[in-house]
């Protein structure tokens, strides 16, 4: 099945971010979406009365568990969708949500789509401030196998498929990783909207504490209050709206991706060995055709093994080909021109997500300001959710945008 270029993006919206502590003034989930939503129609030139009897599309937040909280997203913003789109696949939700808005698009159900989601993990009043409120910290196989032994936490989980790799691959250097936070921190300084913007050497790299080896301080994502939200229509109507349209010409994507045996699965591969070949397959492209990338990088060696299987070069490989490139935003090989969640912030493991879709948006219509990166048509933008038991990713969605159907 191909869906090709028979939608596109025409507005993204995201709110600044807050690293608010618990009992400080901050906005609610709620606000939040609120405000994502209204920068996201602004930039469409559309209302919200435009979204009666249309689709609106909500990303499972992990802090504000409600009872039926997308229908309660659509009677705070003040809207009345015919069609009510879910997703809570972590950090693939704002992915999987524009696979299923072009779905519905395709389908003649709806013809546009507001996608909006936001939390406030910070706001949880506890012993550990932003410590996830998904399942697996309650039941399942964590406690089975995990919580027990004291594997508390993101860093804890993906420090053992990062000892994995490198006993796999003992040629990678903890400097090449290194280079690609550095490289993320540099392309921060040139984002307002970041929340770490201040430059860092691979000297203070290396010297950052060790949290969970073999994670280090600056290997970890910070974790923020915020809200995002983009808007999609059909082609049809998007050419109507704006000159700048953002098609969607390819996606792939894999969820509960074994790779090997499934009793004892290779966690150093991810699910974008299968979808990617898939995106950019339906998108027409090839690797050399990609001009920006925006991984969901949430730890340096993800977004290297992210590149690995999207086939930009052979497993083991990554951490030279990281090494070889320059992946600043006016490098040979543009990487998380944003800042990426590394230096921009997560807000919440499910709402980052949306980064890497809204950055490559903005790229792409040229809107990126100092960071901008010349003469970019397509980008590769990549969805990533959930941490299971013995693999590195539950969801991996891979994208391919571009200017141009």
């Amino acid at each position: 099945m191909t869906m090709r270029s028979e939608v596109a993006i025409v507005g993204v919206g995201r709110t600044p971010y807050s690293r608010a502590k618990p009992g400080e003034p901050a906005p609610t989930v709620d606000e939040y979406i609120a405000w994502a939503a209204d920068l996201a129609l602004k930039q469409a030139g559309l209302s919200k009365k435009e979204f009666d009897g249309q689709g609106l599309g909500v990303a499972h937040a992990e802090v504000a568990h409600t009872v039926n909280w997308s229908a309660a997203t659509a009677e705070n913003l003040g809207i009345s969708p015919q069609v009510l789109l879910r997703a809570d696949q972590g950090g693939a939700s704002a992915s999987a949500m524009l696979i299923r808005a072009a779905a519905m698009i395709k389908a003649g159900i709806v013809d546009r789509v507001l996608v909006v989601g936001a939390d406030t993990p910070l706001n949880i009043p506890s012993a550990a401030p932003g410590l996830p409120l998904s399942p697996e910290r309650t039941r399942g196989v964590y406690w089975d196998f995990q919580g027990p032994f004291g594997v508390m936490g993101a860093s804890a989980q993906f420090a053992l498929v990062l000892t994995r790799y490198l006993h796999q691959f003992p040629s990678l250097r903890f400097e090449q990783l290194g280079k690609l936070a550095v490289s993320t921190r540099y392309n921060a300084s040139f984002h307002p909207g970041a929340i770490y913007r201040k430059p860092f050497t691979l000297d203070e790299y290396m010297d950052s504490r060790m949290l969970s080896h073999p994670i280090r301080l600056l290997d970890c994502v910070p974790i923020v209050n915020g809200g995002l939200a983009y808007v999609v229509t059909s082609a049809e109507t998007a050419r109507t709206l704006t000159d700048k349209p953002v098609f969607l010409r390819g996606f792939g994507e894999a969820n509960n991706y074994y790779h090997g045996s499934r009793a004892l699965p290779d966690v150093t591969t991810t699910g974008y060995a299968q979808s990617a070949p898939r995106a950019m397959a339906m998108g027409g492209v090839r690797h050399a055709d990609i001009d920006l990338f925006q991984p969901y990088d949430d730890y340096p060696f993800i977004a290297m093994m992210t590149l690995e299987d999207w086939g930009f070069c052979k497993k083991g490989e990554g951490g030279r080909f990281i090494e070889e490139r320059d992946l600043r935003f006016h490098g040979d090989f543009p990487l998380s021109t944003d800042g990426g969640q590394l230096s921009g912030g997560q807000p919440g493991g499910a709402i980052g997500g949306f980064m890497p879709l809204v950055e490559s948006v903005t790229q792409l219509r040229g809107e990126a300001g100092e960071r901008q990166v010349k003469n970019a048509r397509i980008a590769a933008s990549c969805g990533f959710g959930g941490i299971p038991y013995g693999r590195p990713g539950r969801s991996c969605i891979s994208l391919i945008l571009g200017t141009e159907p």
